[in-house]
């Protein structure tokens, strides 16, 4: 059974039940109303060796203005549409390719990627990636293809212990995302440490010499600031092919085989409410969610298929679909498209 569901943010709003009309149904209970919050990376004051700069070189603003674009945000969800972490990442090719830690998208099922001009990407899974290295490369979908702004890797990575390089974060992060002046402490192998602290949200951000290049990516951030070499990630890179495609680990190990299920018959369905504060004009996301339901009619599970591109949409859809109920049976699942947006 498939259902869709039209969220439209306006004076009154309408819901579309293929196959069935919800005009008739009553709800059990009036169901609570959606709120959403979100989650602030955390973060850790900068020592003086590392503080994000105020009034930065004409170098360090170029530095910035060249790399700013291509970083972005990357939003992971686990298998039942649960918000699991947000960390920095940054685009490495213009078909979507990006780069960000592996432990970014640990136990990931989607992700989405945000950029700082309000652009999101939704991410159709992973192409690679090391838990050794704690970095992974992902792809996002930039169908239709749209402009991305990406950064050169520096494949030697030959910078000695002393020289200057420049992290920087999200602009979606504020202050903790400012370019940050910092040099490199000694060198390990494919790792090297960089001599200051950065905020938690470093994690995943590029660390680029005064050319912009990358020449490392944040694995470790805070009082100890430790950067993977982009040699390693391009080494990594490397492995992504023509024939790669892209997939979720948790997906895969958690959706063997599937069986047939039966059709439940929904009783209770009401519409996802519209986010408050997203109301501004031309606001929209489209996605699928798969619904399981126990023998009783309950929701035991929302799985998001396709993410709508925004988190809060998402978020919603989510706490309103664990309310919907099915007739008793043997249990079974649903399919539901739903669309957020506004007139």
């Amino acid at each position: 059974m498939a259902a869709l569901v039209i969220v439209i943010h306006a004076p009154t709003w309408t819901t579309e039940l293929l196959g069935q009309s919800l005009l008739a149904q009553q709800p059990p209970s009036t169901p609570a109303t959606a709120t959403q919050s979100q989650t602030a990376a955390p973060s850790v004051s900068a020592s003086p060796e590392a503080k994000a700069i105020q009034s930065p070189s004409s170098e360090l603003a170029n530095t910035e203005s060249q790399v700013r674009p291509s970083v972005i945000w990357v939003t992971a969800f686990d298998a039942k549409g649960n918000l699991l972490r947000t960390e920095t990442g940054f685009f490495i090719s213009a078909d979507g390719r990006l780069a960000t830690t592996e432990r970014a998208v640990e136990g990931g099922a989607n992700a989405v990627a945000k950029t700082a001009d309000g652009g999101i990407y939704n991410i159709s899974g992973i192409l690679a990636s090391s838990k050794e290295l704690d970095v992974a490369v992902l792809q996002a979908d930039v169908k239709p293809r749209k402009l991305l702004r990406s950064l050169e890797l520096n494949k030697t990575g030959e910078l000695s212990v002393g020289a200057n390089v420049v992290v920087i974060g999200s602009a979606l992060a504020g202050n903790d995302g400012s370019a940050r002046e910092m040099t490199i402490a000694a060198e390990h192998g494919n790792d090297f440490e960089l001599r200051g602290t950065t905020p938690a949200s470093a994690a995943g951000s590029p660390v680029v010499d005064e050319a912009g290049a990358v020449v490392g990516v944040v694995t470790s951030a805070g009082e100890k600031t430790i950067a993977r070499s982009s040699a390693a990630l391009a080494s990594l890179f490397s492995k992504v092919t023509s024939d790669t495609r892209p997939r979720w680990l948790a997906s895969a190990e958690g959706s063997p085989t599937p069986k047939p299920t039966p059709k439940p018959r929904l009783v209770y369905a009401p519409a996802p409410a519209f986010p408050p504060g997203v109301s501004q004009g031309g606001v929209s996301g489209t996605g699928r969610f798969r619904l399981s339901f126990d023998p009783n009619g309950n929701v035991t599970n929302v799985q998001v298929i396709k993410s709508t591109g925004n988190p809060y949409f998402d978020q919603s859809a989510i706490k309103t679909f664990r309310q919907w109920k099915s007739a008793p049976s043997q249990g079974g699942s649903v399919t539901v498209p739903v669309t957020f947006q506004t007139r």
